[in-house]
């Protein structure tokens, strides 16, 4: 292992300003009253525990039977808050409306017009703020910060700051702290600061802190795939590759154990399940009653999505109850060793020999210490599905056919990767005019033949509405057009710049690598990604094993390997003489 002592100060100082992005504890106060009714972190989109009714109460001077609190007393707690305050400012005309939630809570909304645009929850027994919320907050349950939420174990100091130091540490160079590289990785982990203020509900924050990172994503992607240079610098330049073999098998069983001991399964995940109990069963996907008894909207994902879900829900049936699901745990799982072996497999096809081993190992080893990938796995999300199809659309990069299936199912299941598609089609160059043609064939048929068998009544529009169409309109505070709607028309130039990208790296450079295209299928999924209304951390998935190919690939992965394996034969004869 590298010693600290080796470290300079400098990568001392940043490590320390990673340890910011280690979320901390962020909830509302909650009195062992409040908590036996009402735990958020475990009720939907997070958990599948039942939301206690409201009861909507009249307003009154006196309590009413089982509660301390009036509903008059209940209104002036409410109306003594800061976001209360604030939102009347600029809705003076907004009405508080009263609602008993359970045996000791109490919820105010504040309506104006048609929309609820406050929200205060209040303890009765203690006459406690538990929650106060306005604006996009009151409708996203995401955007409230509630400790364990999200990816649970995963957000503790203790798992993500050596998952941050081991991501960085085999790659780091003592003798050339400056080197690129570092910068390149310590952008991913800087990430974690937006992270950190994601789970202080503190949104303008973290979104404002995204698109930085984003941008160097971006550019560095672009600059890669359309310049590309090799630096004579080894990958790994003190660990023993071999350590870092043993290292991603570790960290591979500490991450399923950790997600079968320690996760839940939020709403992504329950949409692919219900959705493969459905096709099991024979039942349409998009008819508009996707999961009845539960209040999910899960068919907003394309089939692939709902298909690759059904050997997991074969093996472990769908009750129709949000439980354990552990479909939905067998399946995150699997996409997340997918995306790792195919890794792997990578590695060694961009390099022969030793050298490939190396770049396979340290490709995979990277992906299996990197936060951002455990955080999605331990969430159960399905976004590491979208990880694997593009990487094994690399690895069947020689095969117009393997790659054209390979990026249709990624497509086929949440539609972003389709971008991909011109440039996966020219891989081989606009004069390979076969390869064009069945890349073309093999993608147009496996999206055929994965949609036809689910389209419903109301044909390909319906389809689209309730998949692309929603997803397109959906409001969401996690970006910034979802924070700034006023500014809609930049929002459809960045779109516009996304398909204009899509389609120039599919013709120029007119010859290019295997890493050359990874790097440039980066920079469009990110320019996918940055005109979307809405962007959560599980997107980093999606663009990070190109990426990590693209910076790793210009290293010499297997050099200090072999200078060590040289060392050690010219030192054996002399030791045998």
């Amino acid at each position: 292992m590298i010693a600290v002592r080796h470290a300079p100060a400098a990568l001392a100082a940043l490590v320390l300003l990673v340890s910011l992005a280690a979320p901390a504890p962020v909830s509302a106060q909650v009195s062992p009253c409040a908590a036996a009714s009402y735990r958020p972190a475990q009720q939907p989109p997070f958990g599948g525990e039942e939301v206690p009714a409201l009861d909507p109460v009249g307003r009154s001077d006196r309590a009413p039977a089982g509660f301390d609190l009036s509903p008059d007393e209940a209104i002036g707690i409410a109306l003594d808050t800061d976001v209360v305050r604030a939102e009347l400012e600029e809705s003076p005309d907004a009405v508080p409306r009263v609602y008993a939630q359970g045996p000791c809570r109490w919820q105010i909304s504040f309506i104006d017009g048609d929309s609820e645009v406050a929200r205060v929850a209040i303890d009765d027994r203690t006459g406690d703020v538990l929650e106060a919320w306005r604006d996009q907050q009151v409708g996203s349950e995401l955007a409230r910060g509630y400790e364990g939420a999200v990816a649970q174990l995963v957000n503790a100091p203790y798992v993500w700051l050596p998952l941050c130091a081991l991501f960085l540490a085999p790659f780091f160079d003592p003798r050339r702290p400056w080197r690129l590289l570092h910068l390149d990785l310590l952008v991913v982990v800087a990430l974690s600061v937006s992270l950190y203020f994601f789970n202080r509900a503190e949104i303008t924050a973290s979104v404002a802190l995204t698109y930085p990172v984003l941008a160097y994503v971006f550019a560095r992607m672009l600059w890669a795939g359309l310049r590309p240079r090799g630096r004579a610098r080894p990958l790994v330049p003190v660990v023993a590759v071999r350590w870092l073999a043993v290292g991603a098998i570790v960290l591979a069983i500490a991450r399923i154990g950790l997600n079968v001991g320690d996760s839940q399964v939020i709403d992504v995940g329950v949409a692919g399940v219900a959705g493969a109990d459905r096709i099991t069963h024979g039942d349409e996907l998009y008819d508009g009653a996707f999961s009845p008894g539960i209040d999910l909207r899960g068919d907003v994902y394309g089939p692939a999505n709902y298909l690759a879900y059904v050997p997991f829900e074969v093996a472990f049936p769908w009750q129709g109850e949000w439980d354990e699901v552990p479909a939905a745990h067998a399946a995150a799982i699997l996409f997340d060793l997918l995306a790792a072996v195919g890794l792997v497999a990578l590695g060694r096809r961009l390099r022969r020999g030793a050298e490939g081993r190396a770049l396979g190992v340290a490709l995979g080893f990277a992906w299996m210490a990197c936060p951002w990938t455990l955080y999605a796995m331990n969430a159960n999300a399905n976004d590491a599905l979208v990880a694997a199809s593009v990487v094994w659309a690399l690895v069947a990069l020689s095969s117009p056919v393997g790659r054209g299936v390979a990026v249709a199912v990624g497509a086929a299941a949440k539609f972003g990767t389709a971008a991909l598609a011109p440039l996966f089609a020219t891989a081989g160059g606009l004069r390979d005019r076969r390869a064009i043609a069945l890349f073309s064939l093999a993608f147009g048929l496996t999206v055929l033949v994965v949609f036809a068998p689910f389209v419903p009544d109301g044909g390909p529009q319906e389809i689209y509405d309730r998949t692309l169409g929603y997803q397109s309109s959906r409001s969401s505070p996690f970006s910034v057009w979802g924070l700034a709607p006023g500014i809609d028309f930049l929002q459809t130039l960045a779109r516009l710049g996304a398909v204009a990208l899509a389609l120039a790296v599919a013709l120029m450079p007119s010859r290019r690598s295997a890493v050359q295209i990874a790097a440039l299928a980066a920079a469009v999924i990110v320019a996918v990604q940055a005109g979307a209304t809405h962007w959560f951390y599980f997107y980093v998935v999606w663009f990070l094993p190109l990426y990590l190919v693209a910076v790793f690939a210009e290293q010499d992965a297997g050099a200090e390997e072999a200078k060590l394996s040289r060392s050690s034969s010219a030192a054996r004869p002399a030791a045998e003489s």
